[in-house]
């Protein structure tokens, strides 16, 4: 509880600091406090130190689980903020206007946004009856919806925002709908998430219909195939530091839901519905690689790429186990670090093309070392916590004794993503290019360090997070 309140509390307090100052910089620096508060407030929570001792009437389920995803989620948006908040300052922002260009535009309702959509993430961990859920998934989308059309000068932002929110609101409408049908076929007529095939010795034609209609509407939300095709134009429409966060924090905060959901709801009639879950875990593989190999754009690429990632990460949901649990929060972990990084390093680049990473390593070593760390670990490769991220994912479905022919094509699927994400690291290293003046402000380059470190020690010791946030509760 204490997450859900205090990030709904700083959205309001940034939207409010707009008012009081235009000064970009202490809006940052407000921004990146309430961020740290929160994180803090999550790992007391853990600690058993509620601030706000609401009576939820059972609604929220406060977890080990949930709680060490928000915190997770709220680290990876720390690492956001620091290395991309400048970046949020400039969205929207026209460079002939000196003045827009000293105060900003909407500097602080971007903020206020994001810590909103924080809110529905905590609610999404947590949530304990559909309408909780609901409720998490429309606070999440809703900011999104506005931070995707934010720069409103660019047609093509337009364009993405207009396409998430029509497509956003019909995955909706269809989460509704299943959530009536389940309610109507619950014995005990309860949103519970416990309740929901408590008690029920043959499984209703309702049933099953609020199960596909859920089960639809989380892949449209998590872009798995065949519901992902919103998710290219909006990716690549929208500024690039928030598809940074959407393809991040807000994807992984999605799947956490989605395990919640199944694990706690569906659980009991998994042989019913897993070879559903398997075509579209299979799908989404085949979809997101093959259409990523052919990009040249690599933000495009990266929207793919996305596709592909959220495929490893429908394991977890085939599986349900406590494997997949463990292996969802280290695959948020370690993807949402290498994301942010490489898009981080993206938005820098003037251009986006595969050739304008033509020569980096040349001009910009830095960029060019820790982005290819980042790549190497989106591709699962070795010492790096993409590869125990995608081992996890495989090895809970091992444990099944079921879909082996879906974890060797996993296998094969991630040996194609190699050749896509050494396509980047191949223009930076062994390509001519044309040397580029990048804005690098101060500790940009250390603070890119720092996230290829904690991919490495991911990847040497897969078990140090989870082991070190476990710990806290004990502390």
């Amino acid at each position: 509880m204490n997450a859900i309140i205090i990030s709904a509390v700083w959205g309001i307090v940034m939207m409010f600091s707009g008012i009081f100052t235009r000064n970009k910089t202490s809006i940052r620096y407000l921004a990146i406090a309430g961020l740290i508060v929160l994180f803090l407030a999550n790992i007391l929570d853990l600690q058993g130190h509620h601030f706000f001792p609401v009576h939820t009437a059972n609604m929220l389920f406060f977890d080990t689980f949930g709680l060490l995803a928000n915190a997770i989620l709220f680290g990876a948006t720390l690492l956001y903020f620091l290395l991309s908040a400048r970046d949020i300052e400039n969205v929207g922002v026209k460079p002939t206007d000196p003045e827009s260009v000293k105060a900003g535009v909407n500097t602080a309702e971007y903020f206020a946004l994001i810590f909103f959509v924080l809110c529905g993430a905590s609610l999404v961990t947590t949530f304990n009856t559909l309408l909780m859920l609901f409720l998490g998934i429309e606070i999440i989308s809703i900011p999104l919806y506005i931070l995707t059309g934010s720069d409103k000068r660019n047609l093509k932002s337009n364009e993405a925002a207009l396409k998430y929110f029509l497509m956003g609101s019909f995955s909706t409408g269809l989460m509704l709908l299943g959530i009536a049908f389940l309610y109507g076929a619950s014995s005990q007529g309860s949103f519970f998430i416990d309740e929901v095939a408590a008690g029920r010795a043959a499984i209703s034609p309702l049933f099953i219909v609020g199960l596909l209609l859920l089960l639809v509407s989380m892949a449209f939300k998590v872009s798995a195939a065949p519901f992902h095709f919103w998710t290219p134009d909006v990716y690549d429409g929208a500024p690039a530091v928030f598809t940074s966060f959407m393809a991040t924090i807000v994807k992984a905060a999605v799947f956490i839901g989605f395990i919640r959901l199944f694990g706690e709801s569906f659980g009991p009639t998994q042989v019913k519905w897993q070879l559903f879950v398997a075509i579209i875990t299979a799908a989404t593989l085949f979809i997101g690689n093959l259409t990523a190999v052919f990009q040249q754009s690599v933000k495009r690429m990266l929207a793919y790429s996305s596709i592909a990632q959220a495929g490893f990460m429908l394991f977890a949901i085939l599986s349900l186990g406590e494997i997949a649990k463990q292996g969802i929060l280290l695959y948020a972990a370690a993807y949402s670090v290498a994301t942010i990084g490489i898009f981080a390093v993206l938005i820098k680049m003037k251009d986006h093309s595969l050739e304008g990473f033509n020569g980096l390593a040349k001009h910009h070593p830095v960029l060019a070392f820790t982005s290819t760390i980042f790549l190497l670990s989106l591709a699962g490769i070795p010492l790096t916590g993409g590869f125990f991220a995608k081992y996890y994912m495989l090895l809970s479905v091992v444990q099944t004794h079921q879909f082996l022919w879906l974890v060797i094509f996993g296998v094969i699927c991630a040996a194609v993503s190699v050749y896509y994400y050494f396509r980047v690291i191949q223009a930076m290293y062994f390509k001519e290019g044309e040397p580029q003046t990048l804005e690098i402000p101060a500790g940009f380059n250390g603070l890119l360090i720092l996230l290829a470190i904690i991919i490495i020690l991911l990847g040497i010791f897969p078990q140090w997070l989870l082991n070190q946030l476990s710990d806290i509760i004990y502390l």
